[in-house]
């Protein structure tokens, strides 16, 4: 459990969202979301009063909504704090009327009675509540609640009192976008930064700009964060790009017949849309009144129907950097949040809009809860996590064939630091290579944390060893990792962002150096021997290939002695696949150091003939 916030009294980090909500925790190893291992971790922010009285939240109730529209509310964190007259407009697409509530504050007719935005709120709350005590094993009566930056004072005590009705205190309200920076480690570096926070839901978007300045400087004692301004459209998110999705179905054909059909066809697009985050083209089959219609989606398509959507919120970013009288240039980072923001459209205009690769290495739908639940730890008492604050805690580096880790960045490297390596490709033809990103001190990828794999994809097909692939590994001020890999004659790129210092604790880094120490000997054999192996067959393919080639040219004696070396070499080859531990190194290397002499006269027969032709 984290110092300061007792395993009898945690505070909790809550993500109170309009579309879903989540609970999460900081431990010694980082911040965790609450409810994963019982599948509750994402609640849906919806809430069925059953005219029987009881109250159903989440999951079910989203199921049930389309069949019990009258006793179903969602998106009631719209009209936290607010006026029925502020609220009319937008209340028009809402299941339940929307009426006026005490002091004219906006309510909604549901199930027979008045119910005030706080209430629902509040048994939304009191589900994370369970989720948390369910998964922490003890009571919780604490929490740091998130809100929109733009919220207002009556907002924010909206849900203060929401809060206090499921049993809760809200020991501090904080803004979405600061817990956004705070689950990054930004404001944790020792100069002032200014960060833009993309937000980009279900069903609306919002962009902050906010100043960072770090405690020394700001006089405080403590991270100062400054909202300087916030713009966004709170009628725009994935919903409306899966209504345009379908449009586009329907003007190719789709038959709408009935009322429900717009509905299923709601429903495939938001399928389709999220399987195309990692395919190419996708194909969903949609039951509407006429039968089953088959609907397909490619990337190309996705991105054509996003364009226009993806614009307004970059007219927005404009109006938030000129309300914060600053450029773009000006932005030090950029942080995603929202699970729209996984569109490539989206990422990619975001990119171009700010001259940056935004951060997309946490969730975007879990990231708000992540750094709620470090801003519970800081005021509980709780250090932050610090591994990643001045050093690389262990070292970095990707897979390579047969199992061993080839380390780029290693351990106790000062940041922020970059490094890069070029690698080939281990079979003829190869046109996609999958990067393994690896932390630890072992030699073996077995023995090592994986933090994630990503694909390139398109390497143009040629002899194996010839492709050139550069591998980047840079890790910035605030300890974000980002792994980029290029072919360079083809220039084909592929990038992923991770956190490294996420669920270590520094316990465990120092039981991983202990480790690598004490299994050092053995590792490096290993490792040593899978090395010669991953060689010594792309040699004895060189050379197989160049003895076909000129073996007309050579005399029986030489061909029977080179084959003979070929068959040793071989020999260990296939005894090191079956377990490298058994083969003697040394012996392997005299091998292939005996092949290696031997195979000259080969090559250069085969070479001189090449040149003759």
């Amino acid at each position: 459990m984290q110092p300061g916030s007792s395993p009898a009294d945690p505070i909790v980090g809550i993500d109170l969202g309009t579309t879903n909500s989540l609970v999460a925790y900081c431990e010694p190893s980082g911040p965790r979301v609450l409810g994963e291992g019982s599948g509750g971790a994402m609640v849906p922010s919806v809430v069925r009063y059953h005219t029987s009285g009881s109250v159903t939240v989440g999951a079910k109730a989203r199921e049930d909504r389309n069949a019990f529209p009258a006793e179903t509310v969602s998106s009631a964190k719209r009209l936290m704090g607010r006026s029925a007259r502020e609220c009319a407009e937008f209340a028009r697409g809402f299941s339940v009327p929307l009426v006026e509530g005490p002091r004219g504050l906006a309510a909604l007719a549901v199930a027979g009675r008045t119910r005030t935005p706080q209430e629902v709120a509040a048994d939304i709350l009191r589900e994370l509540r369970a989720i948390a005590e369910a998964d922490l094993g003890v009571p919780v009566r604490r929490a740091v609640i998130t809100v929109p930056a733009y919220f207002d004072d009556a907002q924010r005590q909206a849900t203060r009192d929401a809060a206090r009705l499921a049993g809760l205190e809200a020991v501090r309200i904080v803004n979405e976008p600061t817990a956004a920076a705070l689950a990054y480690g930004i404001g944790q570096s020792r100069r002032s930064e200014r960060i833009a926070v993309y937000d980009l839901g279900g069903g609306t978007f919002d962009v902050t700009v906010l100043d960072i300045v770090p405690g020394h400087e700001a006089g405080t004692g403590a991270d100062c964060f400054q909202v300087l301004s916030t713009a966004g459209d709170t009628a725009l998110g994935g919903d409306d790009v899966d209504r345009a999705i379908v449009d586009r179905w329907i003007a190719q054909g789709a038959p709408v017949r009935a009322e429900h059909d717009r509905a299923a066809l709601v429903h495939a697009a938001e399928r389709a849309k999220v399987a195309l985050f990692a395919q190419e083209r996708v194909t969903v089959e949609c039951t509407l009144s006429v039968g089953v219609h088959p609907c397909t989606l490619d990337r190309a398509e996705l991105d054509e129907v996003c364009r226009p959507l993806v614009a307004r919120t970059l007219d927005a970013c404009a109006r938030a950097l000129r309300d914060a009288q600053c450029t773009a240039r000006e932005i030090d980072r950029v942080v995603l949040v929202g699970g729209s923001t996984r569109l490539a459209a989206v990422r990619e205009a975001v990119a171009r809009f700010f001259g940056q690769q935004p951060y997309t290495a946490l969730d975007p739908d879990r990231v708000v809860a992540l750094g709620a639940a470090v801003q519970a730890a800081i005021v509980g008492g709780g250090r932050r996590d610090l591994l990643l604050l001045d050093v690389i805690p262990l070292s970095l580096g990707i897979e390579t064939v047969g199992g061993t880790i080839a380390k780029l960045v290693m351990r106790n490297s000062p940041i922020p630091t970059r490094a890069h390596e070029r690698f080939s490709t281990s079979k003829d033809g190869q046109t996609s290579v999958r990067i393994h990103v690896l932390q630890g001190e072992r030699e073996l990828a077995e023995h090592c944390r994986s933090l994630g794999t990503f694909d390139l994809r398109g390497i143009p097909p040629m002899p194996a060893g010839i492709p050139q692939i550069e591998v980047l590994f840079t890790v910035d001020q605030n300890g974000v990792l980002v792994v980029t890999a290029v072919e360079k004659r083809s220039g084909t790129e592929a990038s992923i962002q991770v956190v490294p210092s996420y669920g270590l604790t520094l316990e465990e880094v120092e039981r991983i150096e202990r480790e690598s120490l004490e299994h050092a000997r053995a590792d490096m054999t290993v490792h040593r021997v899978i090395d010669l192996r991953v060689h010594s067959e792309l040699d004895l393919k060189w050379i197989g290939e160049a003895l076909v080639r000129v073996r007309g040219k050579l005399e029986a004696g030489y061909i029977a002695e080179l084959e003979a070396a070929m068959a040793a070499v071989r020999a260990r080859c296939e005894a090191a696949a079956r377990d490298p531990r058994a083969v003697e190194p040394d012996g392997f290397h005299a091998a292939k150091q005996a092949l290696d002499r031997l195979s000259m006269r080969v090559h250069e027969t085969s070479i001189a003939e090449t040149l003759r032709g």
